[in-house]
């Protein structure tokens, strides 16, 4: 599946000039199996991208646009009485690629409605649980959160997200680009198949320096006193995931120290909360990140 990748790759270049991090690392994400958060401010293309994904893979889309009064119902759907009878009519949630844009203006109990999907690949409605279509794919857009009208996601929902992207300014090249181009509109990319190049990204070989750097940055980041809290698990194997997948698309069968180094910031950033000292001291969870890998991988 590494050429329809390719070929995938390109046409969403094509698409959001000056961003070839963030879409090599939504890729990486996809291809590991997980959801990505995109965080960046209000402008800078991440609905776009979100869109031409979907587009360019031949999956389906929709768009949920998260606002203080949205409900919880409003997006997995609900049961109304139609001759009688309770009939389940699915909501938004159901597409094998959902835009949850701007997630984080909704209140936290809505938020929380995308976490069993999120998980578990399906919704309960009504004590029935109705299964998503598959591979199911959310990818959640955030304002930052000193932008007013926010709300922070709750720890277990940033959890569930295997990448935080972080989206920032194009450069300046790119600014003229986007001045003087149009975005070239997305075709749909010939002979991808998503699960095939998820189990073939599985077979990354990784060894075993690599998974005890793994532990023992988890080990550090529990004893970081800048730290409310550190990895679990599921935290650790988002990163060994979305190292091997940033592997298999640049078409190497072991994964080296630059794929863990590459992987680490939207694999950990989101899980790895400062304390209130830390954040009163000025401290970034960036620099947190990057001194625990000091710490535990060759230079």
């Amino acid at each position: 599946m590494r050429a329809p990748l390719q070929a995938l790759e390109a046409t969403l270049k094509g698409v959001l000039f000056g961003q070839e991090r963030v879409i090599r690392e939504l890729l990486a994400t996809v291809v590991a199996g997980g959801h990505a958060l995109l965080e960046g401010l209000p402008g800078l293309g991440k609905t776009l991208l979100a869109r031409a994904f979907a587009e360019a893979s031949g999956l389906s889309y929709r768009r949920i646009q998260f606002t203080p009064d949205l409900l919880p119902a409003d997006i997995t759907g609900t049961e109304i009485l139609e001759d009688g009878q309770f009939v389940f009519r699915p909501g938004p949630l159901f597409a094998q690629v959902v835009l949850a844009d701007e997630v984080n203006r909704a209140t936290p109990k809505t938020q929380s409605a995308l976490l069993e999907a999120m998980q578990e690949g399906g919704v309960t409605v009504g004590g029935v649980r109705h299964a998503l279509p598959a591979p199911f794919l959310v990818l959640a857009t955030q304002n930052p959160l000193e932008l007013e009208g926010t709300y922070p996601l709750p720890e277990a929902q940033l959890d569930r997200f295997m990448a935080k992207i972080t989206v920032e300014a194009p450069p300046r090249a790119a600014w003229l680009r986007i001045l003087a181009e149009e975005p070239q509109s997305p075709e749909p990319v010939e002979g991808l198949d998503l699960l095939k190049a998820r189990a073939e990204a599985q077979q990354v070989v990784a060894s075993q320096p690599a998974l005890e750097a793994i532990a023992n940055t988890a080990q550090l980041a529990g004893e970081e006193r800048h730290l409310r809290m550190g990895l679990s698990p599921r935290g650790a194997k988002a990163w060994l995931a979305l190292a091997r997948a940033l592997a298999y698309l640049d078409g190497r069968a072991h994964l080296d120290w630059e794929d863990l180094r590459a992987a680490a910031l939207p694999a950990l950033s989101h899980r790895l909360l400062l304390t209130e000292e830390a954040q009163f001291e000025g401290l970034r969870v960036e620099q947190v990140i990057e001194d625990l890998l000091r710490r535990t991988m060759p230079k």
